[in-house]
């Protein structure tokens, strides 16, 4: 070992014990690995048992051998073995999965990575703020050591110096790896040429965090000709800086074909300066994308230039995403009642606003709450389509009152037979409490029990079914048909498991698949009996499921978590 390398060892294990052990409130970062970690157990190891075995304590230790492995062994700059030592819990957790004696953690990590040289990307990418399933594809094949990428380290130092946050330049790598492939003197250069354009410094960190693909090639002129665009509007490069999100990724093509869209139809620049002071959102939200997907579809809709003129114009405070999600929802309910195009498209055009500020109930709600068919629901929305907007979500809603005399005596005609063809008996108050319990016309409900019967079940277990839980009969035969498509096709139960639990076609299919999948899951881990019948999975109230399911395992909340993340996106 050389003289200076016992120097660098002895400076290193002398800060290490000096300021992390005996004064670890000054080094707080020191402290993030083990709290966070202690908070969160499921994001680390497959063991799940490291967050448990080490005190604070030794956790400092373990975390101070690891920065003196790379600081003094690797040789690695102070700041970035420092980065790398407490920003890389995921890597740190494997670490300590290879303690054996707990006594003296530091010792042991030291001996562990003395005799087994670690791949340093992986540490140095999450270190970066990635997260392993993100640089998981990023890692060389052929390379384990930093020092063996000069052009990397040679980048990475210089973003920092220009003030990035090493947090943030994962982001950057992720999006542009070109940047960290420049030969020396290339980086510099780019960032020179849009400091040249008179573009300040702290402005352009945020651009390069955002929009890290401006680095790639030469000057990005769609993002220098819409900077221009704003500036002419009156627009600060404070402004701009100031509706700019770090964790956004910004395509300044699309952003300029927005800006060149308001032109077209005929926003003055007066006009244009005040709506986007007012509603930033159309251009920066998703790159303006969802500004050009709401007037493509008001194109095909048939809408004017004048229209989308007088839209632009009276834009609401919404976010552009939320109002382009509402306006499909209702075009959306607007073809489930079977309303014809050219219907639709009036609809749109004449009430668009209203429409995209409207965040509707689903089509099966709908007919719940109104108890009314396709037919008068159609007829009802072309002479009132502003009735629309008190349909929304929350909202309290009243049936629509009973159609002409002639309709309302053959619907309750109908309604009285099925109920009879049921077993109630015709006494006038059963029948008239009968009648408050099934909902729809009499001709509706039929088609919902022949569904049933039709799906393969006997009609005696129908008709006790329906005796039972009669509020499976108050949805359209369509949703019917989906859920018993999803138990038997999907689930893979037969279509007899509805006689013993009728209550299955009043729950939600994203319910029965994430309480299932759950279930699963403990199956696997051993946690669960391996045959529990789906009633009693599905039907126990939220509080047991999660005493019961969920909370009953150390990984379970996360795993829950995770589930319902990923069913929901599914949807």
């Amino acid at each position: 070992m050389t003289r200076f390398h016992k120097v660098k060892t002895a400076a290193a294990l002398k800060w290490a014990s000096s300021n992390l052990v005996e004064n670890p409130k000054k080094y707080p970062f020191w402290q993030m690995g083990s709290s966070h970690i202690a908070g969160n157990p499921r994001c680390y190891g497959t063991k799940g048992t490291s967050v448990c075995r080490f005190s604070r304590a030794a956790r400092r230790e373990a975390r101070a051998a690891f920065f003196e492995y790379l600081y003094c062994t690797r040789a690695l700059q102070f700041r970035d073995a420092e980065n790398m030592s407490k920003n890389s819990p995921h890597f740190f957790e494997k670490l300590l999965e290879k303690v054996e004696d707990e006594s003296d953690v530091g010792t042991s990590i030291s001996r562990f990575l003395r005799y087994h040289p670690i791949n340093e990307f992986e540490p140095f990418f999450e270190s970066l703020g990635l997260k392993p399933c993100e640089f998981g594809s990023l890692l060389p094949q052929d390379r384990l050591f930093l020092s063996d990428d000069s052009l990397l380290l040679e980048n990475y130092q210089l973003l920092c110096n220009y003030g990035i946050e090493r947090n943030k330049i994962g982001k950057i790598y992720k999006e542009a790896i070109q940047v960290f492939q420049y030969e020396p003197g290339v980086l510099p250069s780019k960032l020179e040429a849009y400091e040249e354009l008179g573009l300040g410094h702290s402005f352009m960190k945020k651009v390069i965090v955002c929009s890290p693909k401006i680095l790639i090639g030469d000057v990005d002129r769609d993002f220098v000709e819409v900077l221009q665009t704003l500036m002419d509007l009156g627009f600060e490069y404070s402004w701009i800086e100031e509706h700019l999100l770090e964790q956004n990724s910004y395509n300044w093509s699309i952003i300029l074909q927005v800006l060149s869209l308001f032109s077209k139809v005929g926003c003055g620049r007066g006009k244009l300066y005040g709506l986007i002071s007012n509603q930033p959102g159309l251009i920066f939200e998703d790159s303006g994308y969802k500004t050009l997907s709401f007037v493509g579809f008001l194109v095909k809709f048939g809408s004017t230039v004048d229209q989308l003129r007088s839209i632009f114009q009276e834009f609401p405070q919404i976010q552009v995403g939320q109002f382009v999600l509402n306006l499909k929802r209702c075009v959306l309910f607007l073809n489930e009642i079977d309303m014809e195009a050219n219907e639709v498209g009036k609809i749109v055009c004449t009430h668009f606003l209203m429409l995209g500020t409207s965040m509707l109930m689903r089509t099966n709600s709908l007919h719940t709450y109104l108890n009314v068919g396709k037919k008068r629901l159609r007829k009802y929305i072309q002479e009132n389509p502003q009735e629309l907007s008190k349909w929304v979500l929350g909202a309290k809603l009243e049936p629509f009152p009973e159609p002409e005399e002639g309709g309302k005596r053959q619907s309750k005609m109908l309604k009285t037979k099925f109920l009879l063809d049921l077993g109630y008996r015709e006494d006038p108050e059963k029948m008239k409490k009968a009648s408050k319990v099934f909902r729809g016309r009499g001709a509706e409900l039929q088609e919902r029990y022949d569904c049933l019967v039709n799906a393969g079940l006997d009609k005696k277990d129908v008709t006790e079914m329906v005796r039972v839980s009669p509020q499976i009969l108050n949805q359209s035969k369509e949703v019917l048909q989906r859920k018993i498509d999803f138990l038997v096709n999907e689930l893979g139960y037969s279509v007899t498991t509805l006689a013993s639990f009728p209550s299955y076609l009043a729950y939600t299919p994203q319910r029965v698949k994430l309480r299932l999948s759950m279930y699963d899951w403990l199956k696997d881990e051993g946690k669960e009996e391996p045959s529990k019948a789906l009633s009693t999975i599905v039907a126990c109230s939220g509080k047991d499921f999660m005493k019961q399911y969920v909370n009953s395992h150390p990984r379970g909340p996360q795993v829950w978590q995770d589930l319902k993340e990923q069913i929901c996106s599914e949807n």
